[in-house]
Order: structure tokens, then C-alpha cells, then sequence
């Protein structure tokens, strides 16, 4: 495998096309909007200048990873003749069925088409198109170039052949493939979602403030990030949609988002990303705790 499509040029997909690129691999890098693609090109350019500043690659390596990145605003032109394509559109379940049906049609049927999907079932995409056997989830953890885990995800139909050769390719990126079945959340989110949403809730029944709540699990748990931190860092519209999946998927009211989770997202404080979120990332008020005032 050396032609490899990356569909989305947002967090995920500018950091997947990064390590494929960084690993010799020639990569399409695909988003509807120009500016996306810009905005994506510029991210690694930059992750990339901090890594020969850091001296753990060349300048010849960016000059040569950047070389292997092409970028395309049409699907049909950016997936043609590609070994795999790895879908990393927005956490949405119609999007992604949208973009497999489009995917299915116009790729080779050799090509193995691949989704980041943090918690959307692998079967139910796979099911809209006509080779199941050759659709599988790789979950890539957020920061991609720095995390080494990588989720490999089997459909109902995914075959053993399709599943080794997607777990020898995650080795090939320098990344540690772990196999896990697919259930709503698969292994990370299934595990994680919950403590943050415990969190969320915690803050929401006054028992302690942010900081203090992100203090007593990085300093008690030796967690490098406090829970509410890590959920403004992964968007908290991502984390409600990961949660919303699980709870419609085992119906266990366990899994039911926060109230106070819904509210912020509905008023669009989504963390990082929208500058404010359990924290205010804005210039002027840079991590002041901005969530009580969602509490009634």
C-alpha cells in the first residue's frame, strides 16, 4: 500500500496525512472547502518546524513529507487509484454514510476504505456499501503525530486479510494497532467518555470547581490532563456526540449526557476550538473557568 487518501483536513484529518506523509507515503489530502485545506497544510507545516526544532526529524524530512501531500477539493479526483482511503469528516453518523455511498461508487474495488470514527458503529457504515469485508475502523488518538495508539476496528464483515494488512500498516506508521470489536465507544471512548462525563457532573452538582476537579485527577490519578481540560481539548460537541451514540447504543442510562454538557454545547462554548469551553482560552482571560455560569 503506498497511494493513501485522508478525507477531511480538520484536527484528525491534517494529523493522519501528516504521519502517512512523514512515513513515506504518498497522500491526497481532501476537503470540500480551499481555506480547510490551507488551514490544514499550515498545521503541519507547523507540527512539522517543531519537530526539527526538537531535532527528531530533518529539514530534508518536512521538506520531503510536504512533498508527498497533495490536496484536492473533489472527492472523485482525490480517491482515484488509491490503495486506501481513511475517512475523518466530522463525528456524524448521515455524513459518514453519505461519504462511504460517494466512496463506494467512484474508488477501485481493490481500494479498503477506512474511517477515524471515534464511536459509530463499523457495520452500519460498512452496510452502505457493496464490500463489506473491506471496511474498518482505525481510530487515531488526538494529537496524531505524538500518540501512538491506533484502534482497529472490525465490522461484522471485515475480513481477517483486510484486518492484517490495516494492523501491519499502523506498525509501518511507528503506531501501536490494538483490535477491538465493534460496540458503541469501542475501547477508548467507552472507557473515557463516562469519566468525563462523571466530571461534568461532579462540577455540576457543586461538589468542586474545574480546576480543583482537573487538579484532583492529574494529581491523584497522575492523569497528564484533567478531565474537563481533555474534554475542551477533544471539542465538547465531539464528546456529546460520542455519548449520545453509547446511550442510543445500550440504552443504559449510564451513558446519558450531562446537562450541563448539553447546555454549553447548545450555546456553542465547545472548548478550544470555539475559544471557550470548562476553560476561556480567549487572549484576554486564558483559562479562567468560564462553566458556572451554565449552572443554575
Amino acid at each position: 500500500m503506498k497511494n493513501i487518501a485522508v478525507i477531511g483536513a480538520g484536527t484528525m484529518g491534517n494529523g493522519i496525512a501528516h504521519v502517512f506523509a512523514q512515513n513515506g507515503f504518498k497522500v491526497n489530502l481532501i476537503d470540500i472547502s480551499e481555506s480547510s485545506l490551507e488551514k490544514g497544510i499550515a498545521t503541519i507545516n507547523k507540527n512539522l518546524d517543531r519537530m526539527v526544532a526538537k531535532e527528531v526529524i530533518s529539514e530534508a524530512d518536512k521538506i520531503n513529507t510536504l512533498a508527498n501531500i497533495t490536496t484536492f477539493t473533489q472527492l472523485e479526483e482525490g480517491v482515484k487509484n488509491m490503495d486506501l482511503v481513511v475517512e475523518a469528516a466530522t463525528e456524524n453518523i448521515d455524513l459518514k454514510l453519505k461519504i462511504f455511498k460517494q466512496l463506494d461508487a467512484v474508488t477501485d474495488a481493490k481500494t479498503i476504505l477506512a474511517t477515524n470514527t471515534s464511536s459509530i458503529s463499523i457495520t452500519q457504515i460498512a452496510a452502505v456499501t457493496s464490500r463489506p469485508e473491506k471496511v474498518i475502523g482505525m481510530h487515531f488518538m488526538n494529537p496524531v503525530p505524538i500518540m501512538k495508539l491506533v484502534e482497529i476496528i472490525r465490522g461484522y464483515s471485515t475480513s481477517n486479510d483486510v484486518t492484517k494488512l490495516i494492523m501491519d500498516l499502523s506498525l509501518k506508521l511507528g503506531k501501536t494497532p490494538t483490535e477491538v470489536n465493534d460496540y458503541p465507544g469501542f475501547v477508548a471512548n467507552r472507557i473515557l467518555m463516562p469519566m468525563i462525563n462523571e466530571a461534568i457532573e461532579t462540577l455540576y452538582n457543586g461538589v468542586a470547581g474545574v480546576e480543583e476537579i482537573d487538579t484532583v485527577m492529574k494529581l491523584g490519578m497522575a492523569h497528564p490532563m484533567g478531565p474537563l481540560q481533555l474534554a475542551d481539548f477533544i471539542g465538547l460537541d465531539v464528546c456529546l456526540s460520542i455519548l449520545n451514540v453509547m446511550y442510543d447504543g445500550f440504552k443504559n442510562p449510564k451513558y446519558a449526557p450531562c446537562p450541563l454538557l448539553v447546555n454549553m454545547v447548545t450555546a456553542k462554548k465547545l472548548g478550544v476550538k470555539s475559544g471557550e469551553g470548562f476553560y476561556d482560552y480567549s487572549t484576554s482571560r486564558k483559562a479562567e473557568k468560564v462553566a458556572q455560569s451554565f449552572i443554575k
